[in-house]
């Protein structure tokens, strides 16, 4: 059972009594005519081959809660596309599927992209952005709830705790981060959070000072997590990254664009898995070797904005302060670990923050050497302000492929 406590400036809503999903589920349908609710789904085409996606559905057929069901398709061809839409249609909820490879949406981002307001690089990014646009296009949701679509061990409990914050009339959140322990078969997982984030905030806190964001990006329990909510006017303003730093990006804009008595996180599950990303020490533009690049990188161009001042001196005291305070917390987990009877593995652990603390300095180098980059896409305000006809072309393309494929 969690804890009660409230550690640091973000509220914590915790599970603290097991409430039932059919409970929570009953209460929802109450907020449904006020707030009508829906959940975006990221989804690359292999996902639907796994046992992971399949597994989910099968979950999300009992929220009936939910008003529609928005899926977001990236790497499929013609043939893959129209068996997504025979995948989704057991769904009893209404649900779109964003054909983002397809000759609709293409011409779309060909369009923004002359104007140099679409994103930049394919990814989860660019897909949630297109679905956010979709949801402000063509759906009455208030409550938007988004979470991966790899989950092996997903409930629909998950989905009900998540966006409960968000949709209950009574509450004034605007966005809600999930959160739940990093443990499955016998072990932590989780490393680039343990083993790079927290050290990393750390860290920036004795070089930078004891600074308000940092304060609040420290007081997220699972910072990467990929499950939040959020309000509907949430989606208008906000500028997320196409990068592997979509997480960070996101709190970060949440951090500047609203109080923090409108934020808060949620207790979603005891235990958490999913597919795995390969360390790739030996190759830094994949896997979670990009991916602490990525997020270094998103911390850095933040605090830089609010006056901190980087130079190559200033990375190599964070890399060597981060290194110090991050075999410390190797040790704690070790800790931890036995306590519980849990494997772990103290040499992988140190390779991994070994490896970290090198992207720290890649990361360090890649900032100083384009300080001007910006990586997040811009936001939805801006880009109807450039096409103001933008959301009705989207709403008309997905409904174009949804007729002429299905």
């Amino acid at each position: 059972m969690a804890d009660f406590y409230q550690n640091g400036i973000i509220t914590t809503l915790h599970n603290l009594s097991n409430r039932s999903v059919d409970d929570l589920e009953s209460e929802l349908a109450t907020f449904r005519e006020e707030r009508p609710m829906a959940v975006i789904l990221p989804s690359l085409f292999s996902e639907l081959e796994g046992p992971a996606l399949s597994a989910i559905i099968e979950e999300l057929k009992g929220a009936s809660y939910l008003d529609e069901i928005i899926i977001g398709l990236d790497r499929a061809t013609e043939e893959q596309f129209r068996y997504a839409l025979k995948f989704f249609s057991k769904l009893p909820q209404k649900f779109r599927v964003l054909w983002n490879d397809g000759p609709a949406m293409q011409a779309i981002h060909k369009k923004l992209e002359a104007r140099g307001l679409a994103p930049r690089q394919a990814g989860k990014g660019r897909n949630v952005w297109y679905c956010m646009g979709y949801v402000l296009a063509a759906t009455k949701a208030e409550a938007v709830a988004l979470h991966d679509c790899d989950i092996t061990t997903y409930k629909r409990d998950m989905l009900a705790r998540l966006i409960y914050p968000v949709a209950n009339p009574k509450f004034n959140y605007e966005f809600c981060k999930g959160f739940y322990a990093r443990v499955a078969n016998g072990q932590f997982n989780g490393r680039v959070s343990r083993l790079l984030v927290s050290p990393l905030l750390n860290a920036l806190k004795k070089i930078c000072g004891e600074r308000e964001y940092l304060q609040y990006m420290d007081s997220f329990r699972y910072s990467l997590a990929g499950e939040f909510s959020f309000r509907r006017d949430v989606l208008n303003d906000i500028r997320i990254p196409s990068d592997w730093g979509l997480e960070i990006g996101v709190l970060s804009e949440m951090h500047r664009n609203y109080s923090l008595n409108r934020l808060c996180q949620v207790d979603i599950a005891d235990t958490y898995d999913h597919k795995h990303q390969d360390l790739s020490s030996n190759d830094d533009q994949g896997g979670l070797s990009k991916m602490s690049i990525d997020i270094s990188k998103a911390l850095f161009r933040k605090l830089a904005t609010q006056g901190v001042t980087f130079n190559a001196e200033s990375f190599r005291t964070l890399k060597a302060t981060y290194f110090r305070m991050a075999l410390d917390f190797v040790d704690a987990y070790h800790n931890d670990a036995a306590m519980n009877n849990l494997s772990f593995d103290i040499h992988k652990e140190e390779q991994a923050v070994e490896m970290f603390a090198e992207n720290i300095m890649k990361a360090g180098e890649a900032y100083l050497d384009r300080p001007m980059e910006t990586p997040f896409i811009p936001c939805w305000n801006r880009v109807r302000s450039a096409f103001p006809d933008i959301f009705t072309e989207i709403s008309e393309a997905v409904e174009s492929d949804r007729i002429k494929y299905s």
